[in-house]
């Protein structure tokens, strides 16, 4: 595992795997937190904000496993 790696490849697909590291668990930690916050915060009052808020916070999320996935974002078709 090199110094950036967080999560894993998927075998099949496209994208990120399992985290790796503590640093890909914290990352998904922060991520379901803030899915939770704006749940609890905002459900049933405001649910169009609700899904702008998860998708706003979605994006950094794929950012940073496209970043820190071993061997990058790519297909694979198990073989790898």
């Amino acid at each position: 595992m090199s110094n950036g790696d967080w999560f894993a490849p998927k075998r099949f697909g496209y994208g990120a795997g399992m985290p790796i590291a503590w640093q890909g668990w914290a990352v998904i930690a922060v991520h379901v937190a803030a899915c939770v916050a704006a749940f609890l915060l905002l459900v049933p009052r405001h649910v169009v904000v609700f899904i702008a808020v998860i998708a706003i916070a979605t994006v950094p999320l794929m950012i940073v496993t496209a970043q820190h996935t071993r061997g990058g974002w790519k297909w694979r078709w198990g073989s790898e």
